[in-house]
């Protein structure tokens, strides 16, 4: 993960997503104000609406999940639930990368927890995401990789799969427990 990458990323492209749902959405009387009441009604909605609120969620996120010197494995509680669900950290790790290489064209891979409380992985098109009610996999997300070519394009190129596996480097696991917590 580099510098330059990850300030055009949030300046330019996150930017863009929450100046034009904030556009989008003042066209809409009585529409919520929070993001994610707007996207499990999304499907109500302009797809303006649905593509730039996707990508202003899906990059709030993506945000908190990283942090420097991060990384390693998750512990407690997480640990337990990624081995009970997964069978070891390792198989996770390994069906998640293969989610997000696998993404054909742009999109996301996700770590979910479904409303039975199982942890899944999926991924999804475009700004799309787990929250969506047009989602084929619903729940909600609590580790996400975006793999758009904005996201790595710079450093890796057309090399996705370096790209991943460098994510794992900076993984904020403090945050992915809380949001699994919440």
């Amino acid at each position: 993960m580099d510098a330059q990458t990850m300030e055009i990323h949030h300046t330019k492209h996150h930017g863009a997503y929450t100046t034009n749902l904030n556009n989008a959405l003042a066209n809409i009387p009585g529409a919520p104000t929070n993001i994610e009441d707007i996207l499990r009604e999304v499907s109500k909605y302009p797809v303006a609406v649905r593509n730039n609120g996707g990508g202003y969620y899906n990059h709030n996120l993506f945000w908190k999940l990283m942090k420097p010197n991060g990384g390693g494995l998750p512990q407690g509680d997480l640990a337990d639930a990624i081995n009970r669900y997964f069978g070891s950290f390792d198989k996770f790790k390994e069906v998640f990368s293969n989610a997000a290489a696998t993404r054909f064209g742009s999109g996301w891979a996700w770590l979910i927890v479904k409303a039975d409380g199982s942890l899944v992985v999926t991924s999804t098109p475009n700004q799309d995401n787990p929250l969506m009610d047009i989602a084929e996999e619903k729940g909600k997300p609590i580790l996400g990789i975006d793999v758009w070519e904005h996201a790595y394009y710079l450093k890796y190129q057309n090399r996705r799969p370096e790209y991943i596996a460098a994510f794992w480097n900076v993984i904020n696991w403090d945050e992915v427990s809380r949001l699994l917590k919440s």
